[in-house]
């Protein structure tokens, strides 16, 4: 993958430049404000940008450009803020995950990994603080116009991304391939007008619109 590299402290971002070197990845560059993060993605176009959330000129408002101007690049933010108004702030903002800097290395590569394959870069306890934030939200009453615009396959793909599952998952689970599960994808964001797959899934859980699963294939064994 091409990454940038986006945080004002430069000890840090040398240190993450020479892990995901070794790890066979491209660093294009290396930004200490939001506003050089931004016109080094325009320069670059970048596959991933790894975004510091308090950076100068802030990491949130970048992501925002970022995704609005290159929907292709994916934006994980890097940080040592645990606020929840960051957190879903940033969500919002169209990043594909929020990792803390307190992680390890091999955590950092699992999650550039699954960020690679289309898939959100959340740890266990960040995605567990997003579901009781959920949890203490009142659901509405029901699917607004734009989830009912999804099809059954859509619904199906969606029920299972608010599970966690990875695209190999779903494909494994629905019997269908990791391309058709993208595709799916892909029309769920557009009718959402969601910026990530992670936005997708809160959105899902707190408007319900897998309140109810779609029924899978009956298991001709059974």
């Amino acid at each position: 993958m091409r990454i940038l590299l986006a945080d004002d402290h430069g000890l840090f971002r040398d240190g993450i430049a020479s892990l995901v070197t070794a790890w066979g990845h491209e660093v294009v560059g290396m930004a200490g404000s939001a506003a050089e993060a931004v016109s080094l993605a325009e320069a670059t176009t970048p596959d991933l940008v790894l975004m510091d959330v308090r950076m100068p000129g802030g990491g949130i408002e970048a992501t925002r450009r970022v995704r609005a101007r290159h929907p292709g690049t994916s934006v994980v933010m890097l940080t040592v803020s645990e606020d929840e108004g960051d957190l879903f702030a940033a969500i919002k903002a169209g990043a594909s995950g929020y990792l803390l800097k307190n992680l390890r290395g091999d955590e950092l590569r699992a999650m550039i990994e699954a960020v690679g394959r289309g898939e959100a870069a959340l740890s266990p306890a960040t995605a567990r603080r997003i579901l009781d934030e959920l949890g203490r939200q009142p659901r509405a009453d029901g699917p607004e116009a734009a989830g009912e615009r999804l099809t059954a396959a859509e619904r199906a793909v969606l029920a299972r991304l608010t599970d966690g599952a990875t695209n190999k998952e779903i494909a494994a689970t629905l019997g269908i391939s990791e391309n058709t599960v993208k595709y799916h994808l892909k029309h769920i964001l557009g009718k959402l007008h969601a910026q990530s797959r992670t936005e997708v899934a809160l959105r899902a859980v707190r408007e319900g619109l897998v309140a109810e699963r779609p029924p899978t294939s009956p298991d001709p064994a059974g």
